[in-house]
């Protein structure tokens, strides 16, 4: 029995070797982090907005396109393994993407909503991508960029719009 236990432990020594070391561990646990709080700003802009992708999707898209190349890059895939991964993950975020894309059936036949959500998924997958691959500074700056479209330009297209009114009235 003894040696049975000892079997047991020893394959669950094994199960759990993907993480080397602490300093594997930590960069593996500093980019799930920094993907799942950057997704989750740019969630919680959305959800303030009340938008139906709010934080914990935006948390969890991030957090998936992570692992996803996460798991390769830390296995030693090659960079066409990678690649594959990268067209897996864009391709996926597509189909999610178009679940929130609605046409309007009633009126005006030319309103389409859901664009600026499924164009917010797709950007947190990059981002989640670009923190996966340990580029957190890139993940960052990209975060505060989305963030900036999100809050910023509906106000400067307002704007542009009240103006463009005006001249049509002249």
């Amino acid at each position: 029995m003894d040696a049975w236990w000892h079997e047991v432990w020893a394959t669950l020594q094994a199960e759990f070797a993907d993480v080397g070391d602490a300093s594997q561990l930590t960069r593996i646990t500093v980019r799930l982090l920094m993907a799942a709080v950057l997704g989750g700003i740019l969630g919680v802009e959305r959800e303030h907005k009340g938008k139906a992708a709010g934080v914990r999707t935006h948390m969890l898209v991030a957090l998936g396109a992570a692992l996803f190349v996460l798991v390769p890059q830390t296995s030693g895939a090659e960079s066409d393994a990678m690649s594959r991964v990268l067209q897996g993950v864009i391709a996926g975020i597509g189909f999610l993407g178009a679940g929130t894309i609605l046409k309007n059936q009633q009126g005006d036949e030319g309103h389409v909503k859901g664009l600026t959500t499924a164009a917010g998924l797709w950007m947190t997958a990059a981002i989640g991508v670009a923190a996966g691959l340990g580029k957190e500074a890139t993940a960052l700056l990209s975060t505060f960029l989305a963030l900036a479209i999100f809050s910023v330009m509906p106000h400067i297209v307002k704007l542009f719009e009240k103006d463009q009114q005006h001249n049509d009235h002249l």
